[in-house]
């Protein structure tokens, strides 16, 4: 009788398993089904719709039912008024249709599954008169199949707090007049206005205007990048500045980042690896079970042979590991690591070489003043108040870096008239008796300002070391200039650190320029770095670092890191990051910093402990078992207790990783 309801839970645990796995699936496949009906921007974030009932429901919620009332029956009929046994045993026998499918299936393939020893099972229980057995189990099996259904539910919510909307229109240029169209009526030739702060969604050239353009997810580039009339953009990178008139010449699939999407849905399906290996060994031990239970019906009779089916631990094993798995997705999940795909976390164990993007990742994306440069008779902090008070009402993240300078010395910042915005290069402002310009070297040769000869120096240096400069104008000359850093995550040096004391090698990999990189890897005390690197060698680094027998763990937040993320053996983004990324991504740190990364392989080696634990809580008592039948005559009740004791035992191993944090976070 227990032999059935420990099934019913193996089903259970098994079927719930496969909802992790499932819902990424379904999420990918439902993404690329509205892609093709609706045609949304390439990568541009849906909302996960509310789908019909579907089969699988319908089915579930019928056998639910069915299984209910059955339990019921028989539990009246066994205990009470044995007449309900009649109506009882038909509804099992109906409920326990799919399982004998299997069965069947299995033997007309010529391969025996574990549903073979269950069908046996089952029909065994039956005929021993164990009914209210029989009917529980099924009820326990579809009860798993219920909750299996609303755990993807709940976790197809979870993935659209990710996955957000946004707009699917463009504003079409016809006659000097900007028309919003849905982007799918775009064609190649067409031409769309881009204002500040819109991605750029179709790969173009500019005929009109210009625009400060952000394209770290396409190329790593660590600054936005002025573009004018002549220069290519790429579909995914965003309009930070500036206004620009592009003519499309790839849109839809045809863009870079559709063409990398395109590579993504063509990768493998994976199964989490603890379920494989479960379902793996219980599919192997039927014909050892089968052959130990014929050998007890000879030798020691029917109840001995019952007595050894009762000893099938890989029934347990179907039970407690998936369940560790899913506990340890649990915690993760509740101190902001939503893990996508369980086997990440599995795999993470054997991570030894881990491999950072360096922009958006190691990087944020405002940067900071670094260095204030002044020629002539102003002071630092009035040129530093002459950039803050022209760029007051800006919004792109070097604005936002030179206000945040301003803020942290104090300074009052006056009112400024007549303000005139050059779009991509520069601020032109009237301050009292002052006319102040503040903007790119380009701006200020544009603007007639006599540019000293340490100031093209700087522009040279900047260039080489891939850092920008803000130059500052007052009344025709040039004053000073605000140079401006990338930004190193406030958090990065510590985790760095405690990542080393694991034992794990660390490298970053970026498209900045060499300088801006190896600086920054010496001062996290990184020792290898690749830079200048194109997103299409980014694959190729991780492949090479594979081949000299290193586990990757790749770390990146751009579309150009998503096929690098694919290739690597675990992946990592941090939300927020592009669409790509997140969608490709094995785990996602859902609090936006790194700061979780040392934890996640704290879960890792836990995981790897309690799985090893979970295996071992099966094998034991089943080994003690089966030499009990033959050496000590156990009974089916003596086997029932090793049985109840593994499942106890096992179970516990996988729920208090999760039970102890809880217990911790209540204190």
């Amino acid at each position: 009788m227990l032999h059935l309801v420990v099934l019913g839970g193996g089903m259970l645990g098994a079927t719930l398993l496969h909802a992790g796995r499932k819902l990424y699936t379904q999420h990918r496949e439902k993404k690329s089904a509205m892609k093709t009906v609706d045609a949304p921007l390439p990568f541009s974030k849906t909302t996960i719709e509310t789908a019909p009932i579907s089969p699988e429901k319908k089915e579930a919620d019928h056998y639910f039912k069915i299984s209910a009332l059955g339990t019921g029956l028989a539990f009246i009929g066994e205990f009470i008024y044995a007449p309900l046994l009649i109506p009882a045993v038909s509804i099992v026998m109906y409920s326990c249709v799919p399982v004998f499918r299997n069965a069947y299936e299995s033997i007309k393939n010529k391969k025996l599954k574990a549903s073979v020893v269950d069908s046996i099972a089952i029909i065994g229980t039956l005929s021993t008169r164990y009914y209210f057995a029989s009917a529980l189990a099924g009820f326990v099996y579809f009860s798993a199949q219920k909750l299996l259904l609303e755990t993807e539910d709940q976790s197809k919510k979870q993935l659209s707090n990710i996955f957000g909307e946004q707009p699917r229109f463009v504003w079409l240029v016809k006659n000097g007049v900007e028309i919003e169209t849905p982007f799918v009526e775009l064609k190649v030739g067409d031409v769309i206005a881009i204002h500040a702060g819109e991605l750029i969604p179709i790969d173009g050239v500019i005929i009109r205007g210009n625009a400060s353009v952000d394209q770290h997810v396409m190329t790593g580039e660590a600054q936005p990048v002025e573009k004018k009339v002549g220069d290519s953009v790429l579909a995914g990178t965003l309009a930070v500045a500036g206004e620009v008139f592009i003519q499309v010449e790839k849109c839809g699939e045809e863009t870079v980042a559709a063409k990398i999407g395109e590579i993504l849905q063509n990768t493998a399906d994976f199964r989490f690896s603890v379920e494989a290996k479960s379902v793996q060994l219980s599919d192997k031990m039927v014909m050892p079970t089968l052959a130990i239970s014929g050998v007890g019906l000879l030798a020691l009779g029917p109840i001995s042979s019952v007595a050894l089916v009762s000893c099938n631990f890989s029934e347990v094993i179907r039970v407690v590991a998936p369940i560790g798995v899913l506990n340890f997705i649990k915690l993760a999940t509740e101190q902001g690591m939503l893990i996508k795909d369980g086997r990440s976390l599995e795999l993470l164990n054997d991570v030894d070489t881990v491999v950072f993007d360096k922009t958006g990742t190691l990087t944020i994306e405002q940067p900071h003043v670094e260095t204030l440069h002044v020629w002539g008779m102003f002071s630092e902090s009035e040129l530093l108040l002459f950039a803050a008070a022209a760029e007051y009402k800006q919004t792109h993240p070097i604005a936002k870096a030179i206000l945040k300078a301003a803020q942290e010395r104090e300074l009052i910042l006056p009112r400024i008239e007549n303000a005139k915005y050059e779009v991509g290069y520069g601020i032109k402002v009237e301050l009292e008796d002052k006319t102040i310009h503040v903007g790119s070297y380009r701006f200020m040769t544009m603007e007639m300002i006599d540019c000293p000869i340490e100031a093209e120096n700087l522009q040279s240096y900047s260039h080489e070391n891939g850092f920008s400069v803000i130059y500052v104008a007052v009344n025709q000359v040039l004053i000073g200039a605000i140079e401006l850093h990338a930004t190193v995550r406030p958090e990065a040096k510590a985790v760095i650190e405690q990542l080393q004391q694991r034992g794990l090698e660390l490298y970053i990999i970026s498209g900045d320029h060499e300088k801006p990189t190896r600086y920054l890897a010496h001062s996290l005390g990184i020792t290898h770095y690749f830079a200048e690197t194109l997103p299409e060698n980014k694959a190729a680094l991780i492949e090479q670092l594979q081949a000299k027998g290193k586990s990757i763990c790749f770390i990146g937040d751009g579309i150009n890191d998503a096929i690098a993320l694919k290739k690597a053996n675990v992946s990592i983004s941090l939300q927020g990051a592009s669409t790509a990324a997140t969608d490709t991504a094995g785990i996602i740190l859902m609090d936006k910093n790194l700061t979780q990364l040392p934890y996640l392989f704290e879960l890792a080696h836990g995981l790897n402990k309690n799985v090893k634990n979970s295996f071992a809580s099966a094998l034991v008592p089943g080994a003690i078992g089966v030499g009990g039948v033959f050496l000590l005559h156990f009974g089916i009740y003596s086997s029932l207790v090793l049985y109840i004791a593994s499942l106890a035992a096992g179970t516990t191993n996988a729920m208090l990783p999760l039970v102890t944090y809880r217990q911790k976070k209540e204190k």
